[in-house]
């Protein structure tokens, strides 16, 4: 009887064990992976065996964030390690994941534009334009919601995953990327020193490309060594400041935060009053509601000097541009949030000086360093 039990036993195992492989691959949700109900269903995970352990990776936080923001979202699948990182970084910058081998992640989202793209719509493999205007990555270890302009995205793994896929971006089926990299020199190895595995699959890759992403931390601006005691500001960046913090004025702080939020973003989605009507509807077709029509997710306003165009659809070429519409151009729509509580008269009403005084503020904003930060640049 005993015996019987044990051989009934291993058969379930056995076949169990085959259910979870699909192309010889060490996880379930490989190479169809579909959305996020994939990427979280640990029901059937068949687990690579290996000695390899990586070593843990130290994120580089300023002060300010450790005193204002709370710890990073890391998830508990996906902690960040050395390994990780560096071969995420190795894939962000290979065009491997593209069908043609011709774009990478950073095609789009450039380090020299704080991972932004300097054009309205980034072209994809084909010279097809995208639909929205590509995010800056700063921060992303701090956004514990939506990713993406209409919050298409839960999670920085599920963001990155979409991309390769995408006929306007990469073009690529993850069958055949994860079969690239797999045939390559370097992968394998790569991958079995962060996740103890060379089996490679389409989940192992975005969590790298995720760790790579978290470490992308920008915190070294004028206002930032202010706050911390080490420069001052003019006359002008200080009046920028507290137009900007004027609730009657220039009220920006509402959605773009405060010297406490040195994010400079609520990670949330507003309707900023670019339309009357939509031609997009942003987060209104992720989830279905219409009250959510043309709200998108609000952008960090860090490193503005290097991130034009601006909104999501690249509307404004220069920060004179974004002012002037929250002072006149507020366009009323069903949905358009409270805050925008001027659009009766076009917004603010800013005055020349007090425009010039709003952009010299934002323009402490600007981290330098970030953009040629060595650990991020390939």
């Amino acid at each position: 009887m005993i015996k019987l039990f044990a051989i009934s036993i291993s058969i379930l195992s056995l076949s169990l064990l085959s259910s979870c492989r699909k192309k010889g691959c060490t996880n379930p949700l490989a190479d169809n992976y579909d959305d996020k109900a994939r990427v979280d269903d640990g029901s059937c995970v068949c687990k690579a065996v290996s000695g390899v352990k990586p070593t843990p990776y130290v994120l580089n936080i300023p002060d300010l964030f450790q005193q204002y923001l709370p710890s990073p979202r890391i998830p508990n699948d996906n902690p960040l390690t050395n390994e990780g990182v560096a071969l995420g970084k190795k894939l962000f910058y290979d065009p491997i994941l593209s069908d043609n081998n011709t774009l990478s992640c950073a095609g789009c989202h450039m380090p020299a534009y704080s991972f932004d793209d300097t054009s309205s719509f980034s072209t994809g493999i084909n010279g097809l334009p995208g639909k929205r205007n590509a995010m800056p990555l700063v921060n992303l270890a701090w956004n514990y919601g939506r990713f993406n302009w209409d919050g298409s995205g839960d999670s920085l793994e599920h963001q990155a995953f979409e991309p390769v896929r995408n006929e306007l971006e990469m073009h690529e089926d993850w069958i055949d990327a994860v079969s690239k990299l797999q045939a390559s020199v370097d992968y394998p190895n790569m991958f079995k020193l962060a996740f103890g595995t060379s089996t490679i699959d389409s989940v192992l890759v975005v969590k790298a490309l995720a760790q790579f992403e978290r470490t992308l931390i920008s915190g070294n601006s004028k206002f930032d060594k202010f706050l911390r005691n080490e420069v001052s500001l003019t006359s002008q960046e200080l009046n920028g400041f507290s137009l900007y913090m004027n609730e009657n004025k220039g009220d920006c702080f509402h959605c773009h935060g405060d010297p406490v939020n040195p994010l400079w973003t609520d990670n949330d989605f507003h309707n900023n009053g670019l339309d009357a009507t939509f031609t997009d509807n942003g987060l209104g077709d992720v989830t279905g509601n219409s009250a959510d029509n043309g709200k998108f997710r609000t952008p960090t306003i860090r490193n503005l000097v290097f991130t034009a165009p601006y909104m999501h659809d690249g509307r404004f070429n220069t920060i004179e541009e974004v002012i002037e519409h929250y002072s006149t151009g507020l366009q009323n729509s069903p949905t358009i949030d409270p805050l925008m509580k001027k659009v009766g008269s076009g917004g603010a009403n800013l005055n020349p000086t007090e425009k010039a005084d709003i952009k010299a503020f934002l323009l402490t904003l600007t981290d330098s360093s970030f953009v040629t930060n060595p650990s991020f640049l390939p």
